[in-house]
């Protein structure tokens, strides 16, 4: 049989399709497998920040199509980049272990955060960062960085920034750990929803791929973890133009899942916390969407996307 992995054609999304495709054949050896590379709308708008583009779905919806249109039969993600609804027809078949979820801090002179000095100018795509950060340290200069992970790695030592903030996973999954000066608490910089987690999704209806990617790839621990985060994200209907946050740790069947809502200059930082058992983490996460809605969470959003 043939399998066909719609990609993003960056080097992170190239090495999670093939992460997926050398854990399939490992179980399957004579499996043929195929990359097909989607350049989606967030990967040709280069040159706006994310939060101005709008919409959801920036890195994944042309590769839905894909798979809507039987161009291929697996698609992978970045679980950060998935939104709270998937396209009609499609599942998330299976998540992956999670690599570290934090955000990592690289900076010239392997300065620590706190370190960095006055008028800073740090590196960042997301609004979520942003907010936090300046929340911590509202002397930083925060600048819009675009591109993939080497792109910006350049960025960095070229000299146009003095730090950059990136998903410690996907340094380390490309080789880049060594260059992380700091692994920001979550206490610092809530992660994304999905933070390092990979997403495998095919069509709904297509059972036996289903069943071969979830016995070869899918685990519990992160799904139930995910689940939670996502359900959060999916009552506060977030995108790029607002800064959310979710994060989810399990000790034992006991879930401890963080919220955050904020305004993207840090001048206002709701956060709060639910913990339940695992196999509620969908009510969970919906319950945490609500404390902070409460907590004028829905006023934040409103404001933003007026």
């Amino acid at each position: 049989m043939k399998l066909r992995i719609a990609t993003r054609g960056s080097a992170l999304a190239l090495w999670q399709a093939n992460h997926v495709r050398d854990t399939l054949r490992a179980r399957e050896p004579d499996l043929d497998i195929d990359l097909v590379v989607i350049k989606t709308q967030g990967d040709k708008i280069l040159d706006v920040p994310l939060a101005k583009v709008g919409g959801k779905g920036l890195f994944v919806k042309e590769i839905e199509q894909a798979l809507i249109d039987g161009a291929a039969e697996v698609a992978v993600h970045s679980m950060k980049d998935v939104p709270a609804e998937l396209a009609s027809g499609l599942i998330m078949a299976a998540v992956s272990a999670r690599e570290d979820p934090r955000d990592a801090l690289v900076s010239a002179g392997e300065r620590r955060f706190a370190e960095l000095p006055a008028g800073a100018r740090v590196g960042t795509s997301s609004l979520r960062r942003q907010s936090q950060l300046l929340a911590a340290r509202p002397d930083l200069r925060i600048l819009t960085l675009r591109g993939n992970v080497p792109t910006r790695l350049r960025k960095l030592d070229e000299g146009e920034f003095d730090a950059v903030v990136l998903a410690a996973a996907g340094l380390v999954r490309l080789g880049h750990g060594g260059r992380i000066t700091e692994h920001l608490d979550p206490a610092l910089s809530l992660p994304a929803v999905g933070q390092g987690v990979l997403g495998i999704e095919t069509r709904g209806e297509d059972h036996y791929t289903i069943a071969r990617v979830r016995a070869a790839l899918h685990d519990g621990d992160a799904a139930d973890r995910v689940a939670a985060e996502r359900a959060f994200l999916a009552r506060l209907g977030g995108g790029c133009q607002t800064p959310l946050a979710a994060h989810a740790v399990l000790d034992g069947d006991e879930l401890t899942v963080t919220g955050l809502v904020a305004r993207p200059d840090g001048s206002q930082i709701l956060k709060s916390l639910r913990k339940g058992p695992r196999a509620d983490a969908e009510a969970l996460g919906r319950a945490l969407a609500e404390d902070l809605i409460d907590q004028g969470g829905a006023q934040i959003i409103a404001d933003l996307l007026a």
